[in-house]
This record gives C-alpha cells, structure tokens and sequence, in this order.
C-alpha cells in the first residue's frame, strides 16, 4: 500500500529508527500505538503481550511467581531486541522506561513519545480491569498518585509528548504525526549535517493552505527571489516601521529590485499603539492607491505590530491579498509571524478587531536580530521560553542549559527558533482558529494582555514579551493557590525567567498605581472571556498546561490582591 506524502516524509526523516510510546498503565500506548503503525505502514508490536507470548502466561503472573526484579529484566532485554530487529511501532509497559539502559537503547534506536493522561483518564481506563499487579492494592487510585509522581519526570525525559485525553485515540494519532511531520528535525541527533549558511525550515500544514517557515541568516537580502518563485509577476506592498526601515528597507528594495518586483512601501512610527484603527485605514487605503491588486503581496518588514497590522490590512484589501511575513525581533520569529492571527487593538483592549489570515510564507532572518535592543531580545525569550511550560519540558531543561548560547546569538538561537516554530505549527495545524488547545499558546497572556492595557501600550514602561514573562509567573502562581502545581515547578520557572533578565513581578512595571481591581476589570475585556466568565492558562507541572474555564473573578482577585502586596 502506498503511502500517503506526510507518512512518507516521516518515514524518511526517522531514518529507520523505531516510534517507541512511553507512559503509564492506561494511558492508551497499545490502542494508539496499533493504529499510528496502521496510518505509517509499519509493523506494530507490544512488548508486554510478546514477553507474556515468551513465557505462557501473563504479566500477573509473572509478578506473582518471580517478582517485579526479574520481569524487568527480561522485558529491557525483550525492548533491546524489538529495537535490533526492525523499524517499527513499540507500546513498552508502563515501568519500561524508568530504566537508564532502556532509556540510551531507545534513544540510539528510536524516538520515545510520552503520552501523557490525567488520573482521571487513567482510572476511568483501569477500573474494570484487573490485570494489573501494580494496582493490585486498597486504594488503586492513591496508588496510580504515587506512581505518576514518580514515573511523570522520567516520563517527560521522552523526545516528545502529546495529552492523551478521553477521546478517539485517533485524535491522540494525529497528534503524533503532527509532531513527527514538524518537529523531528528539531531533535539534534536526527539533524542532518548542514553547511554553515545553510536554511532551517518549519512546514505549517494546512489543507491547501499550507506554506513554509525559513529561518536563517540573509534572508531579506534574498527575499525577492523567494517572492518571485512563490508569486511570479507580482507586485509588493511593503509595511514597516521607521526603525526597522533604517536597517532593512533597502536591502529588501534592492532584492525586490534584482527580481523586477514592482513595490511600494508604507513606513509607520515604531511601538505598540501603532497597532491603531486610523494606522490600519492608512495601510488599505495606501495598498489600494498603489494600485494593488488581489493577487500582489503585502509584505509585513517587522515585529509583531507589523505583522498583525499588516496581516490584518492584507485579509481585507480587496477581500483579501496574499502576505509574506519578514519577521525582525525575536518575538516574532517564534510567535507572532507563525499561525495567522492578525489583529489590532481597541481602546478597550489588545488585539479584540482581527481575523485569522495565514500568509504565504514568513522569511525569519536571524541576522536581523544582530541589531535588536537586548531589551527586545529578553522580551522575545519571554515566547520560547513559553513553549517548553506548556507541554515540551525537556525543551524547557534544553533552554536551562543552553540559554547564554541563544543570547550570545550562537548556534543554540537558530535551534530555539526552530523549535519554537515547529511547536506552534503542530498546534495550529491541528487547530487553527483556537477552538481547542490552541488556546494553550494563550499560556500568561490573560495577565499579560491587562497589564499591557493598563500602562496603555507604553514600551518605555512594557513591552509585549515583559507582559508575556510577567504573565506566565503569575500564572504559575496562580496555579499553586488554586492547588494544581507544587511550588517547586514555579519557583523553576519564575526563577528561569529573572536568571535571563525579566520581570516576573506586577510591580516591577515602572510606574505601576493600578490595584486588583483595575486589574481585574481590565481581564475582563480579554478576548478569551466567554458568557462573563474568565479563561486561564493554567499548569499542572512544567510542561502540563491546561485550559482553565469558567474562574470566578472573586478568586482571581484574591490572588492579585496577595501577589500585589509582595515584594
């Protein structure tokens, strides 16, 4: 049977390497696991049912005739062998992975995925079951407690993980072949030794829609080739901002130039409240007296203001023109730039008038960062930090150890880039309009969006990505009172955040007056809230997000009103 292109790209990029699903008793690996092999045109085996094959008779039996000890050691030796033999898709037992040895194998020969599910879920799997030894006890539940406690840390040391929640498996499948599609080549040991001046690229997938991700240095001084290959005989509209036209715009020109592109260009003040109703009636009204037409470009050369203006601008221009993003900060190299929100802000908030618009390409030029403040750079951090909380937590220990690296512009930038584009590019081909965990990316925005309104959009008292670092403290705060996380994981993360630079602290915001309350009021204005009631991006552990519906304002104000009053 052929294989569909994805399956064959994935295959391709493994190299022959083995899918090893890690994770606790219930948490679905045989049943995902049969039909991820299914949708890869692999073999599917499961090394609990060939070790019982081997030894006639079951894992319980097993335990009960020659202990725990000696299962483990003939089931490390069953996994080494699966591994030796073949490419293939593996569900291992749910202690499998708890071992070091087990864990090198598996790294030499696969990749592990982790899939990750609640006690809920899991009790809610387990209860008719009575095959397993481990829960063989009083209270099975507090039981399954202990041993997610102890097992989860091991567990997240996988190369990746998906929620396996109670749904379809064949949800928790396409999640993995998402992940594989986008992220593989994220992993050093499957990177292909590449020429120093070489592109990374992300693919976004999405149904006819679909466009690439290049990261790299030079690439604005090459982007008129890669607008002319992907839109021949068009002309371009070029959005900017005064400080970014200082440095980029005439190279840009001059590439545009080299490739007979017509343009023109449209440059605004820097900063947040350009992000205005009257500088969006600007950039239409000046795209249309350019004599633009459907199928020429806008070009956002820019942050994340650009972009979003310029992306908003192009999903209205004549009912819509294609857009290339030139991402210039790290912000919006490894957010904003990625996934087609477009929006600008209201007086009563950030970002509530917009659409969802994907361009057709995004060009993000990592020696374009070369000339950005250290101050903007620290806010950018701020984003890629963000993706290993929300459910990468080996990215997260990856950014602990390798941080001074991604500041010193060093080969660890280009990695941290790349990483964060293919999360976000996982999330939004799998929900592109936020209708489900995209609104995971959300994670600090709740606070950070208010406190942004309350300064009034002023950079010179906070930046985007300041309120994002401020915002994903409190939140980890927050989760604490409400007793979701231990405080030992926020205390790690607030702790990351101040080792590089940021706020983590409401009144660390340079002239900050405001109380609970106009804090509060100003939550309420956040594009999340539903029927009056507020939504949080909440944390179980580092790499443990989860939507939070329906929070009382009463307990949120409680929580500032004590936040607040700290040092």
């Amino acid at each position: 049977m052929d294989r569909d292109p994805r399956a064959s790209r994935i295959i391709g990029a493994l190299g022959g390497r083995s899918i090893v699903l890690v994770g606790i008793m219930g948490s679905g690996k045989t049943s995902v696991g049969k039909r991820l092999a299914v949708r890869l045109g692999l073999d599917f085996v499961d090394a609990d049912a060939e070790i019982e094959a081997a030894a006639g008779m079951t894992i319980s039996e097993i335990f009960a005739r020659d202990g725990e000890a000696y299962f483990r050691a003939g089931e490390r030796r069953v996994i080494a062998r699966m591994l030796e033999e073949r490419q293939r898709v593996v569900a291992t037992g749910g202690g499998a992975y708890m071992h070091e040895q087990t864990r090198v194998n598996i790294a030499q020969s696969g990749i592990a995925i982790w899939l990750d599910a609640q006690i809920e879920v899991l009790m809610k799997r387990l209860r008719k079951r009575t095959n397993r030894p481990l829960l063989q006890s009083a209270d099975p539940e507090n039981t399954m407690r202990k041993l997610m406690e102890i097992r989860n840390p091991i567990y997240a040391q996988a190369d990746f993980s998906v929620i396996s929640g109670d749904g379809p498996h064949d949800l928790v499948v396409e999640q993995i072949l998402e992940i594989l599609d986008s992220r593989l080549d994220s992993l050093p040991r499957l990177a292909a030794q590449k020429p120093e001046n070489a592109q990374a690229s992300v693919r976004v997938s999405l149904a006819g829609r679909e466009y690439d991700i290049l990261i790299g240095r030079n690439l604005i001084t090459g982007a008129g080739a890669n607008i002319a290959a992907l839109a021949p005989k068009s002309s371009c509209a070029i959005v900017t901002d005064e400080n970014v036209a200082r440095h980029y715009l005439e190279p840009l020109k001059a590439s545009l130039d080299r490739e007979n592109i017509r343009h023109s260009e449209i440059v605004l003040p820097p900063g947040e409240s350009t992000k205005s109703i009257d500088n969006y009636a600007r950039v239409c009204n000046e795209i249309i007296a350019a004599k633009m037409e459907r199928g020429d470009i806008v070009v956002a050369l820019g942050g994340g203001v650009i972009g979003d203006l310029a992306g908003f601008a192009a999903s209205s221009v004549r009912r819509g023109m294609r857009f290339v993003q030139i991402p210039t900060t790290l912000l919006s190299q490894v957010d904003s730039s990625v996934g087609g929100k477009t929006a600008i802000n209201s007086p009563y908030g950030k970002n509530l008038i917009g659409a969802f618009y994907q361009p057709s390409l995004v060009l993000a030029d990592t020696g374009a960062l070369d000339t950005l403040p250290d101050r903007e750079f620290r806010a950018g951090y701020a984003e890629v930090m963000k993706y290993g909380v929300i459910d990468d937590p080996a990215f997260f220990s990856w950014l602990e150890s390798n941080w001074r690296d991604v500041f010193d512009r060093g080969p660890a930038l280009t990695e941290a880039i790349r990483k964060s584009c293919a999360a976000k590019a996982a999330v939004v081909a799998r929900d592109e309009t936020e209708q489900g965990d995209r609104a995971l990316l959300n994670l600090g925005h709740t606070f950070g969006h208010a406190l942004e309104s309350l300064t009034h959009f002023d950079n010179t008292r906070l930046v985007h990505g300041e309120g994002v670092a401020i915002g994903v403290a409190c939140a980890m705060r927050f989760s604490v009172q409400l007793g979701h996380m231990q405080g030992q994981d926020a205390s790690r993360v607030e702790g990351h955040l101040r080792t590089v630079g940021l706020p983590t602290r409401i009144q660390e915001i340079a002239g900050w007056t405001d109380g609970p309350d106009e804090v509060l009021k100003s939550m309420y204005q956040d594009k999340k809230v539903s029927r009056g009631a507020l939504t949080f991006i909440l944390a179980r552990g580092i790499g443990q997000s989860f939507i939070a519906r329906g929070i009382e304002g009463s307990l949120v104000r409680e929580f500032l009103a004590a936040d607040l009053q700290m040092a």
